[in-house]
Order: structure tokens, then sequence, then C-alpha cells
């Protein structure tokens, strides 16, 4: 390991480890290495470490990467190492423990038993055979088991083995979206298969849904693992069946017809097997375009149903209006196959710039009922600001609203669901309201299914199109082109009341900002910045100063079981740290440690983020907040306030340069609680800074609800006279300006 790794161990700066090295002899000898890059052998300097005092500032899962790290690639170590989860993940932590602490030989021993219980239930893993140097590994792996959850593990090994097999183009579903389109199928599913299951993801939310079947197949072999073992800590009581190989080409359940299919297939594959799979049977729609390869996808999901059974899947934009997929679209509609399709906003999944679409298709059953209408939902609608059915800046319905619920490349087989950057699209996707989505397009579609006979359009959010009006010469299947308000479903005196209601709120706002931003009391330092001792977050925390519960990723430990878990309580999530939001979040986005409510003057923060941007990245608890649960992404400091104020603390943890020097990446920030620093100064002092860092939290709240709201009656107002149904105000009186020039100077300067 580098000299940059153990001070990201540590919860220390590189100088402090140079100085180690110069200050203290017993400190360890470089290993391996130059004399300019010298490296360190991870236990030895662990050792030190602890017979230092040092406990460890990494995270369990950045100590799993850097264990596995240094076996080097090819290694192979992250696949044997999958089984060894599956069979750990019951085990209490008092168990985990324990193990952990075993010498060396005798944790490798026990290490290859647990692991042999268990090999057949992961696709392609390797023989369970540990050598003397994955010990460090193997305890790293029972270590981020106990501490971060099975599925952290699970992830981690993953990422290792797509970072060793240059694996490009392999994306996480994020929970939300997963759960959404579980809760499409109908509720008696049991049998459910994805053909392209990457991580599991769609599978695991099906089993939460009650499936008891599952059926998955991806081209990876780490996928193939991941899903397998997914789905034995998530859905231990389902039968699970999972394969590796490519589903078009080579289908590993030719003869095998299920309830439904869930699925999020590769985008943009020109080598699916256009010319190899030209007489396939399951064109039944016709041969899919030779870059249509989600057209074929789509017919592979069919010919897997039983009939009437349902398929959900995750598909670009671009196929619902592409001229070369215009015939199979056609007689998708024309045969009844096509149900609905549901338009997402952008950043639901990757890739992240587009809005990708949710269709649903149902196998046509021999002589059921003709199907006459196709159900299009609006979800990006919530994102438009001032259109009557559509949501506010704020999230809240406009006038004339209904209460019904309130392209990529990819390498072929593999699915969005997770990969290396798994944290990443997770956090990119946690910003979006996924319950208000939810409830939006589960409303619409109950009540599609219940009675599409009688079913009533909600113009900017959703129509039932007859198969007529689609069948032209485009075939467009776009939801906004079919949903989008007209003139005609726009009450003029509802959108008038609209807009005078947000007048008035506008006003409101404006004179709080004027408020927020009065200055006063700001004085320089001196000719000279301040200058201060400054502590770690690891090193308050060893001192008593506060505790701190780190952040915790989905399907980590505590999630076992099929059924969703449900919660009595609000659940705050990362998106609320941003926005200064009560807590807004569902079972969806509830923290592994559920048991762990958040009180008031508890230091939030976010784990990861998008473009880092430090001035959201922290916020102080209030009454609102207090009694809810933690949700995922977040780290919790408790500080002690007989030492530390807690707006001190939350605005020197989210300073810009604190942020950038305890995390990783770069598009993405990923933070390390332990490596924050905060300067040591008097209580008395500290509750100074806490007030002007309060202040500064309000005037940004102040200017974040001052410009959604300018921004929705922007909207609402060209809408409205863009419509016809407002008028324009009557122009002042030009005599009563005293500024402006009177008509008849205007006609005398154009004649001169």
């Amino acid at each position: 390991m580098t000299a940059a790794e153990i001070s990201r161990i540590a919860g220390v700066t590189r100088a402090t480890v140079s100085n180690w090295r110069r200050r203290h002899d017993d400190f360890p000898a470089p290993s391996a290495g130059t004399e300019s890059s010298p490296l360190y052998d991870l236990p030895a300097v662990q050792a030190w470490l602890r017979s230092r005092g040092h406990t460890s500032a990494a995270s369990p899962t950045e100590e799993l990467r850097t264990a596995l790290r240094l076996l080097g690639p090819g290694s192979g170590v992250a696949a044997r190492l999958f089984p060894l989860v599956a069979a750990v993940s019951p085990r209490t932590p008092e168990e985990l423990a324990e193990l952990t602490a075993l010498p060396d030989d005798q944790l490798i021993v026990q290490a290859e038993k647990t692991a042999g219980e268990l090999p057949a239930a992961v696709p392609e893993a390797e023989p369970v055979r540990y050598g003397p140097g994955d010990a460090g590994a193997v305890r790293a792996l029972l270590t981020c088991v106990r501490e971060a959850g099975a599925q952290a593990a699970v992830d981690v090994l993953a990422e290792r083995e797509l970072d060793e097999g240059a694996a490009s183009g392999v994306y996480q579903t994020p929970e939300g979206l997963a759960l959404l389109m579980a809760r499409l199928l109908p509720a008696g599913a049991s049998r459910v298969l994805d053909p392209a299951c990457g991580s599991g993801t769609l599978l695991a939310a099906a089993a939460r849904q009650g499936a008891r079947e599952l059926f998955g197949q991806d081209s990876l072999p780490v996928q193939g693992r991941r899903t397998a073992v997914r789905l034995l800590l998530a859905a231990p009581e389902a039968g699970t069946a999972i394969r590796v190989g490519d589903s078009l080409r080579a289908d590993a359940f030719p003869d095998v017809t299920v309830d439904a299919v869930l699925c999020n297939p590769p985008f943009g594959d020109r080598d699916w097997g256009h010319d190899e799979l030209a007489y396939d049977p399951r064109w039944a729609y016709g041969l899919p375009p030779r870059f249509e390869s989600e057209l074929a996808w789509v017919q592979h999901a069919l010919a897997h149903l039983e009939p009437g059974g349902h398929a959900v899947m995750l598909l670009p934009p671009a196929l619902a209006f592409r001229s070369s997929g215009r015939r199979v679209r056609a007689e998708l509609i024309r045969g009844g196959a096509l149900r609905a399709v549901v338009s997402l906003p952008a950043r639901a999944a990757y890739p992240l710039h587009i809005g990708l679409q949710i269709w649903v298709f149902q196998r046509p059953e021999p002589g059921g009922t003709d199907r006459t209408t196709v159900l299009f939902v609006d979800g990006e609608g919530e994102q438009r600001e001032g259109v009557p059915g559509t949501a506010s800046a704020t999230g809240t319905a406009t006038a004339g609203a209904g209460t019904r619920g309130g392209s990529r490349p990819r390498r072929s087989g593999s699915s969005s669901s997770a990969a290396a950057s798994a944290p990443s699209s997770s956090a990119s996707a946690a910003s979006l309201d996924w319950a208000g989505l939810t409830d939006r397009v589960l409303g619409q579609w109950a009540a599609f299914t219940t009675a599409p006979d009688t079913y009533a359009d909600e113009p900017g959010v959703a129509r039932a199109v007859p198969l007529v009006d689609l069948l032209d010469d485009v075939v467009d299947v776009t939801p906004a082109r079919h949903v989008r308000a007209t003139a005609a479903d726009i009450d003029p005196a509802a959108l008038a009341r609209r807009v005078d209601d947000l007048h008035g709120q506008l006003a409101e706002q404006v004179a709080a900002l004027a408020t927020a931003s009065a200055s006063g009391g700001w004085l320089p330092s001196g000719d000279s910045a301040r200058e201060w001792r400054t502590a770690t977050v690891s090193d308050l925390a060893r001192g008593g100063a506060l505790t701190v519960l780190r952040a915790a990723t989905p399907g980590t430990r505590g999630s076992k079981g099929s059924g969703a878990p449900t919660v009595d309580r609000p659940v705050l999530a990362a998106r609320d740290i941003s926005a200064g939001n009560p807590p807004s979040g569902t079972a969806v986005d509830l923290h592994a440690d559920a048991a762990q409510p958040v009180a008031a003057g508890d230091v939030l923060v976010r784990a990861v983020a998008a473009g880092g941007n430090a001035a959201t990245m922290t916020r102080v608890a209030d009454n609102r907040d207090a009694g809810s649960l933690l949700g995922q992404h977040i780290h919790l400091l408790r500080p002690d306030p007989a030492r530390l104020d807690p707006w001190f603390l939350a605005g020197f943890l989210g300073a810009e340069d604190n942020i950038a020097s305890a995390s990783t990446g770069s598009t993405q920030v990923h933070i390390t609680p332990g490596r924050l620093r905060v300067p040591l100064l008097p209580l008395e002092e500290q509750r100074r800074y806490g007030e002007a860092f309060r202040r500064v939290y309000e005037l940004r709240a102040a200017v974040r609800r001052t410009a959604d709201l300018a921004a929705d009656t922007a909207a609402t107002l060209t809408t409205g006279l863009t419509a016809g149904v407002l008028l324009p105000p009557d122009a002042p009186d030009a005599s009563d300006t005293p500024d402006a020039p009177h008509a008849s100077d205007a006609r005398d300067s154009r004649s001169a």
C-alpha cells in the first residue's frame, strides 16, 4: 500500500505519515516500490497503527478494496469470496468478530469450510480454496460484512472483478426505479425472469413484491455471481436459477415460461445476432432491425411469458420514434402487446442526461378481450413547472392536476443493475422524488387496468390513446407527445387563481430573502486569515466529543427477507439535506441501521454527491427531523453539546476544501467522514461561528425557495398566455410614467 493509502485508513494527512516514517524507528519499512514511491505491507501498517491507538478511519468497504488491490490483478480471490459472503451473512456480529480474530492459518481453514457450504448456489464460482496470502482479504471481507452488511461486501467484490475484466457500460438500476418496475407487475406474479439480470436489483425487487421463483441470466460471470448472492441475501426462501451466457444467442431457459419479465437490457448493441437469428421463432412481431437490439429483447421477453403475463422493461426514448423500428412497434400495438409507456425524468438511471422510458407489455391471451387503447404517463412532467396537470418546482401539484397517485452502448447481456460505480448512479437518482413518482405512475396504471374503457384522462399527466390514433406513418409512442395539455384542457379561472396565489407566495418569499440577505456584523479578521489547530472527526470521536454513524447503501445488513420493510415514521433521505426539506423518504431510502432515529442537533453529512457541491453536503437536524429514521448515503454525527456546537461543526465540515480533502472522485464525490477536519476552538467561540453558519444556511434556503417560486410563476404565466387562457394585464398609462417617452415624441423621432 502507498503512503496515501496509509493516510486514508489512518485518517491523517500525507505529511503526518511522512513524519511517522522519520520520527519512529519502529514504523514498518517499505516492502516494495521505489525510494520515491515506497510500498508498505498492509498487515504490518495496521499492526503498527493499532499499537499506537489509531483505529482505522477508512470505511469497511474501503478497507476491503485496499485488501483486494494489494493482492494484485489476476489473483481471482474476489470470485472465490462470493460464496463466503452468502455463507457468513446469517451469522451474528459477535460470531463474525470471533471468526475475524482467528490467526491466519485457522482463519483460512474456517473460511474454506464455511464457503464450501454454498458453491453450487453461485454460478461459475471458482473452487473454494484460499491460500495464506488471502488471509488479509478474508479478514477485511468479514469485517465489511459485520459493519457494512453483506450486500456492501458483494458490491466491492463485483467492482474488483469488473475492474480487472475491463468491463464497461455496466450500470446500476436505482432501488427506487427497480421497485417501481416491480410494482407495475400484477400482484400474483410468482415466477419472474430477468434475461439481463446484472446484479439482480430487479429480481430482488420482484422478491420483495412476493415472487417466489426467480430466473436470471447475464453474459458476465461476475454479474451472475453477484445476482445469485444478492438473492440469497434478499430472498433466502425463494427458488432461484441464475445462469451465465448471452440470452439472445444462448437462452439458458428455452422451455421456461413465467408470469412476468423484468428487464433493463443493453442499449445500442449492434452485435446482438441479427444475421444468425434472422429466422428465430421469437420474432412474432417482425424481425428486429439490425440497429434496434432493444426490440429483440422485447420479443425475447414476450416469448417467455405465459398468455396474459406481463413484461416491464426500461428502454431508451429513441425506441419510441425511430423510423427503423416503426413496423415492429406497429405490430406490437396492433397485436395488443403494448399496454403502457411511461417517461421518466432525466437522472432516473444511466445515461443520466436523458429521460428513459418504462414500457409495459402483456402477452395476448387466445380468445381474450381485444385491447383498444394504450396508456401514456408523463413522469417527466414533475420536472416541468407551471403547466396544469404537472408538478410545481416544489413538488406540489398545480391547479388542474388530478388526484390519482399524486442511448448508451452496453455489453450484450449485462443489465444496468449495479456496477463498479454503483454508488454514483444511486446518488444521482437519490435526488429524485421516487415516492411521488411511484404514486403518480402506479395511480394511473391501477385506474387504467381496473377499467380501461372508462379511464378518465388527466391532461398533462396521462392519457389512454386509441390504437387507431397510434397507427399512423410514424407510430410515435413518446408519452409527452400524447399527454400534453391543450388549451381546451385548461380552466382559465383556475389558472388565474393559481397565478394570483403564486404572486402572493413570491412576494412573501422575496421579503424573506431580503431579511436573510441583510448585511451587518461581518468584520475582517485582521491583516491576514486566522490560523488554528484542527482535529479530524476520527480524533474527536476517539475523544468522545461526538459519535459517528457511517452511511449505508441499499441491500446491506437488515434487509433480509422478501417483504419490503415497513416504517411507521418518516425517513430522512439524502436529497432532503441538499434541498433543506423535512424528511421525505420511504422504506426504499431506509438506512441499514433502521433503529437509529435522528435527533435535533445531529449533524448530517451526505456520503455521496454529484458535482462536488460542498454547499449542500451538510445540515443540522431540527425539530422537523427529530424522530425520523436515517436514510441511505448519509453520515450522522452526534456531537456532545457540552463540547461541540452543531452549526459550528456543520459549517466547517461542509467547507469546500474540507470536502475535497476527505473525498474521492471528481464527478461523484464520496466522503470519508473520519478525515474531515474541525478547528479546535472554545465553546463560546464555536457558538459565534455556529450562529454565522446558521444565517448562511438560511440565506441559501431563501434563495432556493425564491428561485423555485419565480420559475414556477414565470412558467405558469407563459403557459396561460400562449394557450390563450390568460389575457395580458392592462398596460399602464404612458403619461403616468415620468421616464417613459411620449407617443408623439416617438413619432417625431421616427419622422426625424
